[in-house]
């Protein structure tokens, strides 16, 4: 399966709630696991990594950014880590089956949704920065939220890829990029002197001629009245952790400073801990397959372990004397079902094509279409439970509306509206789907003149699953709006966007 990680730093490292919130917003995403959340008060910020399905880490990524962008106000945010933002950083890293380039589309389109959505500008760093000057995290940040608010209005330099030249009043502005793993490293000095811990990480850093791949600053913690060297190291096959602590040690004890402790921020990839082993234990020959897990995997990915993949368990829901899930939901299932279909045909011309086509614009095309169909797949897998969830919240206000008695006159009157208003969302569901298999169909005539053609059968496939999912999700909204009635504007709405996907179709 391709994985994407995905590591936002937001400016809030003080109050637990805040996060969980913010948290909450993001795991509402099916697709998106949470494998770590670290809190710092002296920073006054939060380092949360996600990891998941691209399209759906994304999406959770954007929805995180909005939730902190509701909750954060950066006029009253002070802290020892720069920041431009409530949601400072967003980098998107590649895991399994993921390049760094997808990984630049998905921080593309991420930028574009917060400013869409949320009003809060975006610059693009790293793999992903239109700018050569924005290249660097530490470039795009210098000044932060203060300074940079008033050059974005004067300065085109300052001017985002995403948005006015006004940053958001509160969120300030969000730093959206793609990048490698990168190992956020703090090492802790038994001085208080922040001047040590500075001249420390200047002495080192890559910029300074020290280490390569190694960024680092020097800060004051209050919370431990001690001071630290942070530092970020952006290749650790370049530069190891054990190098790193030992750099420290030394220019410490030349200082009259003792390096006491170190901590990693977030996560951190098993090979920079073999690696880091092998060297402090000097090994003599030491190799990754060496540790039985790793042999394990490279075993099973030449000959894996086979299970049995199986729609079973929905399969008997679907076919339950319960109406949920129903028709709904099966035109959502078919929707994603389609866009899967076409994922694969678009992912496998592709991998063909890069051994022999020149044509970077088709390459390019192919690249696209299958980051639209990802999208549109999760947004449908998501639609069968949401489909659902509207139908049993609407029986819900249905039995509300009935137990109300004739004399409960304005109680009534009050569950009907609720009833109408659960009709309606339970009517918005399937359009959605319908309108997505009608972007599908779009889609995969677009890819009908790029495919490899041993695949033409999937692409047919694919299009009998769209044509299902737009026919089935416009039955179900015609059910919904039919217990509607007609002078309800919302609902009239509704019923011009059905006219218009018949015309279209």
């Amino acid at each position: 399966m391709k994985l994407v990680e995905c590591v936002p730093n937001f400016s809030e490292g003080r109050d637990p709630a805040v996060l969980d919130a913010i948290i909450e917003s993001m795991l509402a995403v099916p697709g998106v696991l949470l494998l770590g959340r670290e809190m710092d008060a002296d920073h006054n910020r939060s380092v949360v990594t996600l990891a998941g399905f691209p399209a759906a880490v994304a999406e959770a990524a954007v929805r995180g950014a909005g939730k902190a962008a509701e909750l954060i106000d950066l006029r009253q945010h002070h802290g020892e880590h720069p920041r431009l933002g409530a949601t400072d950083v967003i980098p998107f890293v590649p895991l399994e089956l993921t390049t760094l380039e997808e990984c630049v589309r998905l921080a593309e389109w991420a930028g574009e949704q917060i400013w869409k959505r949320f009003g809060v500008p975006v610059y693009l760093y790293e793999a992903a920065a239109r700018h050569e000057h924005r290249r660097k995290l530490e470039d795009v940040r210098r000044g932060q939220f203060e300074q940079i608010r008033q050059l974005a209005e004067s300065d085109a330099r300052y001017r985002p890829d995403f948005g006015d030249a006004r940053l958001h009043p509160s969120a300030g502005a969000s730093i959206v990029g793609a990048r490698k793993f990168l190992i956020a490293y703090n090492i802790n000095l038994d001085t208080p002197e922040v001047e040590i811990a500075r001249a420390i990480a200047k002495k080192i850093r890559t910029s300074g001629g020290g280490l390569p791949a190694l960024k680092a600053m020097g800060v004051y913690l209050g919370a431990r009245n001690c001071a630290q060297v942070s530092m970020n190291l952006t290749d650790f096959e370049q530069t190891s952790l054990y190098t790193v602590w030992q750099a420290v040690k030394k220019e410490a004890a030349a200082l009259g400073a003792t390096a006491v402790e170190s901590e990693i921020v977030g996560l951190v990839p098993a090979r920079a801990l073999e690696e880091c082993a092998a060297e402090a234990l000097k090994i003599r020959v030491f190799e990754p397959q060496m540790v039985i897990e790793n042999r394990l995997r490279q075993v099973t990915a030449s000959e894996p372990l086979r299970w049995e993949l199986t729609l079973q368990p929905w399969m008997d829901a679907l076919a339950s004397h319960a109406p949920t899930p129903g028709g709904g939901s099966a035109a959502a299932a078919c929707a994603a079902m389609s866009a899967s279909l076409g994922q694969m045909v678009a992912a496998a011309t592709l991998r063909r094509l890069r051994k022999t086509e020149a044509d970077a614009a088709k390459l390019a095309r192919l690249q696209n279409l299958d980051g639209e169909l990802a999208t549109i797949r999760a947004d449908m897998l998501r639609s069968t439970d949401r489909d659902a969830q509207a139908f049993e919240a609407l029986r819900q206000e249905q039995r509300r509306w009935r137990n109300f008695e004739d004399k409960d006159d304005r109680g009534r009157a009050e569950a009907y509206q609720r009833m109408l208003a659960a009709t309606l969302a339970a009517a918005e569901v399937p359009l959605q789907v319908a309108v997505a298999a009608q972007k599908l169909l779009g889609l995969l005539q677009q890819l009908q003149p790029l495919h490899w053609e041993l695949l033409a059968s999937d692409l047919v496939s694919a299009r009998a699953f769209a044509e299902a999912a737009r026919t089935a999700a416009i039955a179900n909204v015609e059910t919904n709006l039919a217990d509607l009635p007609p002078e309800m504007s919302a609902a009239e709405g509704l019923r011009a966007q059905l006219r218009q996907l018949r015309q279209a179709g």
